[in-house]
């Protein structure tokens, strides 16, 4: 494989997306002294506010694709809902990484569980579900608990259901059919933690896997990270090669965030791939000698990567929208910062909802289990509210 041209620092590097992954990725890139041009609808997205200029239009516009190709010598995107078409036209006239055919397998589960099984990468059983009496027959190859999913547009729980009855069954498919998208349906898988790993791969081939994180959700969103994550060393090191496999078999250049599912018997199953920067791996901000953003930057830079080193035990905390709703919109931040270790991340989002996630905070610590504590702390300080 040949390496990726050089860019020299001053170059520009494309961001198709404003979300917070976009502007921590921008600010990464001016720390190099990389410029940044985002392509987002919102004219105040969080990372046009710290990008150097921003293209204001859909992301399904071909003509702004096309546009912020040729205003820079690079193009990403920050997550997976993209248009990929889009994508495509920007990709006709610069590198863009990852490629358009890793977004397109990612933006489908279909596609991304059928590519893992050829790839031979475990995943729990699944089955393509385009009738109600699939679905009959599902439930009786699977066995309940199973798992019925949209095959696009899911994020963060949506566009799933959870379904432990045959009398579920009906009302079940009903109920995600008529959103008109294709289906999937999963055996649930007992797992006894979710962990995810982010591979980084350069164009030349050289891997780079960050240390797996533990992460434990609520609502389907990702509440809490902690690493190392609470396994055998044995577990955490097939995670990791589990991560650099795919990372090398799918051919990404770039990141590629794999989470996984560690069963009772200490086996790993794939659910989902991200091929972009990760909620999971923001404690690398913090707690390694080279952040995931950082090491995007210099995959997309054509710049040699290492293998991160953990500094220290961390634990990343989501701050969701409830603890705007809950505080007037005035979380006490300095109370949340008396405690040792604590970074603030703030995503600059002008409205806070339920369930957004509006910043996080990081904690490094002596152990896991002092990390933990402070992390959760922290957050509660901010939140003035004991739970």
């Amino acid at each position: 494989m040949e390496r990726e041209s050089l860019l020299e620092p001053g170059s520009t590097i494309g961001i198709i997306g404003g979300g917070q992954l976009g502007r921590m990725l921008a600010i990464a890139a001016r720390q190099m002294d990389y410029k940044t041009i985002v392509l987002d609808p919102d004219p105040d997205c969080p990372a046009g506010q710290v990008a150097d200029g921003q293209i204001v239009e859909a992301y399904s516009s071909r003509d702004a694709a096309r546009e912020l190709a040729r205003s820079t010598d690079v193009v990403t995107y920050e997550f997976e809902n993209v248009d990929a078409d889009s994508v495509s036209a920007a990709a006709e006239m610069k590198p863009v990484h990852p490629s358009t055919s890793v977004l397109r397998t990612a933006q489908h589960r279909l596609h991304e569980k059928t590519a893992l099984l050829k790839a031979g990468i475990p995943v729990a059983p699944f089955v393509k579900i385009e009738s109600l009496a699939d679905l009959q027959k599902a439930a009786v190859d699977l066995g309940y608990p199973m798992v019925l999913k949209t095959a696009t547009q899911g994020y963060d729980g949506k566009g799933q259901v959870i379904i432990t009855r045959v009398e579920d069954i009906e009302h079940s498919f009903t109920l995600l059919n008529n959103r008109h998208v294709e289906l999937i349906v999963e055996q649930f898988v007992p797992f006894k933690m979710e962990i995810s790993a982010i591979c980084a791969r350069t164009a030349d081939g050289q891997t780079a896997t960050f240390p797996p994180s533990e992460n434990i959700h609520r609502n389907h969103i990702l509440d809490i990270s902690i690493v190392p994550a609470r396994l055998p060393d044995a577990v955490v090191e097939n995670a990791r090669l589990l991560a650099a496999d795919i990372a090398v078999q799918f051919n990404v250049v770039g990141l590629i965030s794999v989470e996984m599912f560690v069963t009772k018997e200490n086996e790993l199953l794939v659910n989902e791939l991200a091929p972009r920067p990760h909620n999971s791996g923001h404690y690398t901000m913090n707690a390694c000698d080279t952040s995931q953003f950082e090491q995007l930057v210099r995959v997309l830079a054509g710049l040699p990567i290492a293998e991160p080193r953990l500094l220290s035990p961390s634990v990343m905390v989501n701050l969701l929208g409830e603890v705007w709703e809950d505080t007037d919109g005035d979380p006490d931040w300095a109370r949340a910062l008396e405690m040792p270790g604590v970074s603030l991340h703030l995503y600059g989002k002008s409205e806070a909802r339920v369930g957004r996630k509006m910043g996080h905070i990081n904690v490094v610590a002596d152990s896991v289990e002092d990390a933990l504590y402070i992390a959760t702390e922290a957050r509660d300080r901010a939140w003035r509210r004991s739970r």
